[in-house]
């Protein structure tokens, strides 16, 4: 993946190219940015950038054969011998034809996992194809794409102690292209305690010739040593126009259609491309939502149990997903009582269903309601009983979804 292939981000892909041009490529870079921003994208040709050997400047051999044939040879004038180095990746060399397929033998990569086999140590590397063709396929993948594609069920995805250790061993080795090894670590902020203070221990004293890129979504859940080891570059949401050119020239989708998923996907391509190829999810949290709203209004209490039980049934992280969904639902009906839609993210049917219920989120609630979220959230996290704490928020609900 080259710099030409990143949605957008101009002043992004400028400073990184600058950064390696003028050699002041920092040994641990962290790129931030919400989910469908670019930043692994822009980590990964960053790397095939770093590890391209055809970029480099070709030094000019002077004419050996100049002057008379017959007579003394004539004296070379002086020369720049030095030609300007490229600002992409070739895409030829060797080591650009490994690293586009993600087989670049000095390009590693840490990513959350679960572990395969209870009490037994799960790697990255056994992750590697499905990590691989995944990444291939759409280098705008979330966490919930890697979830489905790596078979996690219930389980917490999160990166292991072991995982500190197997790269540790890796980057001591010698760059087997004589060039340099890059790290990428896509959400650093999953890194359990014991591996991130490992992690900090490479940071603090990184092998030679190495470079780490992580790639973070909430940098505030890291170790604040380990931010203060890395220079930290924020990728800003990705603008309307360019989401809404990438699905009508790429996807093909047509004008009218992409620019209301690129006004709802809110700076994300992530978000633009599950518009267009899975909302299922969406569509069984909306549901969900609807239902619980309808339920606390009318205090139907037994079947608000039954709900909070088929939430609970769901598994961890689909549970936090439907919360951040909710919090979604609740600041997009709260701003549409203003009546300035180019503020509103919703879809056509979340639209629909503002129209009556928007008056329900008012100032008087509306912190209320979102504490009470960001408290299931925190629950959920700390894998509390999922059946209690969704129960304990819907009967909170039917308290605050009064309050108009």
């Amino acid at each position: 993946m080259t710099f030409t292939d990143i949605i957008g981000q101009e002043a992004v892909k400028r400073r990184l190219i600058d950064d390696v041009i003028q050699q002041h490529v920092p040994h641990a870079l962290m790129l931030c940015g919400k989910e469908g921003t670019g930043t692994l994208p822009l980590a990964v040709a960053l790397a095939q950038y770093l590890l391209c050997s055809g970029k480099e400047p070709m030094t000019q051999q002077p004419d050996m054969f100049g002057g008379d044939f017959f007579g003394e040879p004539e004296p070379t004038p002086p020369v720049n011998t030095r030609q300007p180095m490229l600002d992409h990746a070739c895409g030829h060399c060797p080591s650009c034809v490994m690293a586009e397929k993600l087989q670049h033998p000095d390009l590693h990569f840490i990513f959350p996992i679960y572990k395969k086999q209870s009490g037994k140590a799960s790697l990255c590397d056994d992750f590697g194809q499905e990590w691989r063709d995944l990444l291939l396929q759409n280098p705008y993948m979330g966490y919930a794409e890697w979830m489905q594609t790596s078979g996690a069920t219930n389980q917490q995805l999160m990166i292991y102690e072991s995982e500190s250790d197997a790269i540790a061993s890796k980057l001591a080795l010698k760059s087997s292209q004589g060039g340099y090894k890059v790290c990428i670590v896509w959400l650093p902020e999953k890194m359990n305690a014991v591996c991130a203070n490992k992690m900090l221990k490479l940071l603090e004293e990184p092998p030679s010739q190495t470079v780490f890129l992580l790639v973070s979504e909430r940098p505030d859940l890291l170790l604040q040593t380990i931010r203060s080891r890395t220079q930290v570059i924020e990728v800003p949401a990705l603008t309307q126009d360019d989401i809404q050119q990438t699905l009508e020239h790429k996807y093909g989708i047509l004008p009218e259609e992409a620019h209301r998923i690129a006004h709802t996907a809110d700076g994300s391509m992530t978000a633009a491309l599950r518009a267009i190829t899975n909302q299922d999810d969406n569509d069984d949290y909306f549901e969900l939502f609807v239902s619980l709203m309808r339920l606390s209004y009318m205090r139907r209490v037994k079947e608000m149990k039954q709900w909070s039980e088929q939430v609970a049934a769901m598994g961890r992280e689909r549970q936090k997903a439907m919360l951040r969904y909710c919090q979604h639902m609740v600041r997009e009906n709260f701003i549409y009582n203003f009546h300035r839609e180019q503020l509103n993210y919703m879809s056509a049917a979340e639209s629909d269903f503002a129209v009556r219920f928007a008056p329900y989120i008012n100032e008087r609630n509306v912190i209320g309601i979102m504490d009470e979220l960001q408290l299931a959230q925190r629950d959920i996290e700390q894998n509390a009983n999922a059946k209690i704490v969704f129960f304990d928020f819907a009967l909170k609900m039917i308290v605050l979804i009064k309050n108009r």
